[in-house]
């Protein structure tokens, strides 16, 4: 039976994610898993609070819950509700790191900020994009997540990210199974 491969992508605000997942999946003919964050702040229409992190965890994780087999393509996880948590509030709930542990990516795509800051209703002001984005970095190593920083123009950023799938996917096959 294949095994589960999943590749999340994570990092700072407005550095493409969203449209990468969409875009990774339709590539490699699979499923991408949203942002469950977004969609829970536009639901609600408020500032969110540190209450809110459990019910934004467990609505990732029922996101996520269906996949079984093949390639995921995931837009987030809980390792992204950590970070924000932590950046927000100061503290992320244990029992949310410790899924974010036993849920961890077979591959995390790190998207850099060196793309243009564009505002809208669900997103922070954009102001500490570079501290956020040492944050990300810093928790992938603590969870000891294997990561690939993605940077550069859109064109740049869509073939390093299929060639970091391409290279996990290869990487999670049996040994003396091809293709």
């Amino acid at each position: 039976m294949e095994a589960l491969t999943r590749i999340c992508l994570t990092g700072a605000e407005c550095t493409g994610k969203s449209r990468l997942a969409e875009e990774l999946a339709g590539h490699f003919g699979t499923v991408w898993v949203p942002e469950y964050a977004r969609e829970y702040a536009q639901r609600v229409a408020r500032p969110l609070m540190y209450l809110d992190v459990a019910a934004i965890a467990e609505g990732q994780m029922r996101l996520e819950g269906g996949l079984v087999k093949g390639l995921a393509i995931l837009d987030t996880d809980l390792i992204s509700t950590v970070v924000y948590s932590r950046h927000h509030y100061g503290a992320c709930p244990e029992w949310i790191e410790a899924e974010a542990r036993k849920r961890r990516a077979d591959l995390y795509l790190l998207l850099d900020v060196d793309v243009p800051w564009i505002a809208d209703a669900a997103r922070d002001s954009g102001a500490r994009r570079e501290e956020l984005h040492e944050e990300f970095r810093r928790a992938l190593e603590e969870f000891g997540a294997k990561y690939v920083l993605i940077s550069g123009t859109w064109e740049e950023r869509r073939q390093r990210a299929i060639d970091a799938v391409r290279g996990a996917r290869t990487a999670a096959r049996p040994p003396g199974r091809c293709c």
